[in-house]
C-alpha cells in the first residue's frame, strides 16, 4: 500500500503561482509513476502531468504545458507541481496518484492509478 498526502492548495489569482506538494509513504518502491490530477464538479478526473521513474521522464497535459512543472525529490518521497501564471480554468480539486505501469501508454489516464491522495483545492480568480 502506498499513502499519498497533498498539501499546498490555496486561492491565487490569475497569473499568480502555487506549489503543491505530495507525500508518499508506504509501499513506495512498488511504483514506479506519480502524477497530478484535478476534478471539477460535473466533469471528469484528468491528467496534469506526470513523472516517470524518478525525473527519467515527464509528461505534461496540452492546456498546462509551459505553465506547470512537475518534479521529484526521492530522498523526501515527495513529489511537486509548481504552476504558474494560473488561469481562472485551473481551478480544480488536485490530486495526487501514483501507479505501477508496465508501458507508458495513456500515461495520463487516471484509470491506469491505483493510489490516491485526498485532494487539495485550487482556487483562481479573475
Amino acid at each position: 500500500q502506498v499513502q499519498l498526502v497533498e498539501s499546498g492548495g490555496g486561492s491565487v489569482q490569475a497569473g499568480g503561482s502555487l506549489r503543491l506538494s505530495c507525500l508518499a509513504s508506504g509501499s513506495t518502491r512498488s511504483t514506479n509513476v506519480m502524477g497530478w490530477f484535478r476534478q471539477t464538479p460535473g466533469k471528469e478526473r484528468e491528467g496534469v502531468a506526470v513523472i516517470y521513474d524518478g525525473g527519467v521522464a515527464t509528461y505534461y497535459a496540452p492546456s498546462v504545458k509551459g505553465r506547470f512543472y512537475i518534479s521529484q525529490d526521492n530522498a523526501k518521497n515527495t513529489v511537486y507541481l509548481q504552476m504558474n501564471s494560473l488561469k481562472p480554468e485551473d481551478t480544480a480539486v488536485y490530486y495526487c496518484a501514483a501507479g505501477s505501469l508496465m508501458t507508458l501508454a495513456n500515461i495520463l489516464s487516471p484509470s491506469r492509478y491505483t493510489y490516491w491522495g485526498q485532494g487539495t483545492q485550487v482556487t483562481v480568480s479573475s
